[in-house]
């Protein structure tokens, strides 16, 4: 390794943050994992990404690529091996306003692209939080606060750049390495490091945001109207159902539909917010116009010794009832997790099956459910979680990359069906074949 390090050294025009730095501390961490790495990298340019990949490659070192850090698996980090830290690959530029077309750093956030694009009067659907990374939410799907309009973040990727495990930097499009392209549109990191993303950005207006709450009781009759309404709602309206908040009450957590409306104008907001309103015992709402950006939240870090285990799935229309009755009995049980139900549908399930490596199109729901605590409280909520996800089998399928405490193969089965792997595998023997992108919900070489 000591060859290795000093060629990495010569090659290198970034940070090389190593155990007795005083920066490691804080840069050998994920915002969910610890980690012991051998030295965290931080390049400044795709020419320190390719020299960071060559070090780990020659040195047979496990590699992680870090992008916001928020990866509840903890791909971000590691023990022993490298971390290539893209923070400071943050830089967002308009590189062609008639189409709207924004290069983005890889290393960039959710907020700080927001925060650009404002003062241009555009947007890209992201996630929901600032500190989340642009690549790693991506990379495997992006359900965001304009999902039902603009489709997923991959959806609006027009092209990337890519540094592969041979250290090359390629260029992947709908013309050159379209395969390439087709895999990182939902096949996660596997197949290289993309040090910057080409997106097609959308104006915007202010939109109408906030949540609209009702008490816990209401749950089952609330949930299943909310869902009843999204079926035919406008496509400018994307809304999320939460309850059963362990820190307000967990069964006893009054229900938050919050809800995003992508347009100014207060009547057609009211037209396609306001059945949410009538669906039950209104105790609070804040739904209020405010600029695109604001609607995303800060996101925070657990303190030390907490553990936070997700799991997701979609649901098919057919399913849809079934899955919220036990969903929202779920979350009326002591010691029920944190459960989070998203609507997609609309311009998601607009896109062929096959036409990106992302495969749940035909899904109208997306839910999440987390417990939250420390090891002994999260260990002894696992068998009554259990059972939930037992009672929920035969009606869901698949699970969202993004919200995966775990990375078994049952779970990359889940995320990728029979025919999408096959294809995905095939393009990583080609751009991967030794597997050094690994960190990640893997699909291994063909």
């Amino acid at each position: 390794m000591s060859s290795a390090l000093e060629t990495l050294r010569r090659d290198f025009g970034g940070d090389i943050i190593e155990p007795e730095a005083a920066e490691y501390a804080s840069t050998s961490r994920s915002v969910l994992a610890s980690g012991s790495p051998a030295c965290v990298l931080r390049p400044k340019s795709a020419g320190d990404v390719q020299a960071g990949v060559r070090f780990a490659a020659r040195a047979g070192l496990v590699l992680s690529v870090r992008g916001g850090g928020h990866a509840f698996a903890g791909f971000g980090t590691n023990d022993g091996g490298v971390v290539i830290d893209l923070s400071l690959l943050a830089n967002v530029e308009i590189i062609d306003k008639e189409r709207h077309l924004v290069r983005i750093g890889g290393g960039a956030t959710w907020g700080q692209v927001a925060a650009a694009l404002a003062p241009h009067g555009l947007a890209i659907s992201s996630g929901d939080t600032k500190s989340v990374g642009v690549g790693g939410l991506t990379l495997t799907g992006g359900i965001g606060w304009k999902v039902r309009k603009y489709g997923l973040a991959l959806d609006n990727v027009v092209a990337a750049e890519v540094v592969t495990a041979g250290g090359e930097v390629v260029r992947a499009d709908a013309e050159q390495n379209p395969e390439l392209f087709w895999a990182i549109r939902g096949g996660g990191g596997n197949f290289g490091i993309v040090t910057a993303f080409e997106f097609a950005a959308h104006p915007t207006t202010d939109v109408f945001y906030g949540k609209i709450t009702f008490p816990a009781p209401e749950a089952a009759t609330v949930l299943q109207g909310w869902a009843d309404h999204l079926r035919t709602a406008p496509e400018e309206l994307t809304s999320i159902a939460y309850f059963a908040n362990p820190f307000a009450g967990g069964p006893e957590a009054p229900v938050e539909i919050q809800v995003a409306f992508d347009g100014d104008d207060p009547q057609l907001a009211a037209e396609a917010i306001d059945p949410i309103r009538r669906l039950g015992t209104v105790i609070a709402d804040d739904v209020a116009l405010k600029p695109y950006a604001d609607t995303l939240v800060d996101g925070a870090a657990p303190p030390p010794g907490i553990q936070l285990v997700t799991r997701s799935a979609f649901v098919h229309k057919e399913s849809v009832p079934a899955v919220l009755r036990i969903l929202a009995e779920a979350g009326a049980s002591a010691g029920a997790p944190f459960i989070a139900v998203r609507s997609v549908g609309g311009a998601v399930s607009r896109v062929p099956g096959d036409a990106t490596a992302y495969a749940h199109r035909r899904a109208e729901l997306m839910f999440v459910t987390t417990t939250v605590g420390p090891p002994p409280v999260v260990e002894a909520a696992r068998p009554a979680l259990e059972a939930i996800w037992r009672r929920l089998a035969p009606h869901v399928n698949g699970a969202y990359a993004n919200f995966l405490a775990s990375a078994t193969a049952e779970d990359v089965a889940a995320i990728y069906p029979a025919e999408t792997y096959e294809r995905l595998a095939a393009i990583k023997r080609r751009y991967d074949p030794g597997n050094l992108f690994a960190r990640n919900h893997n699909v291994r070489p063909r």
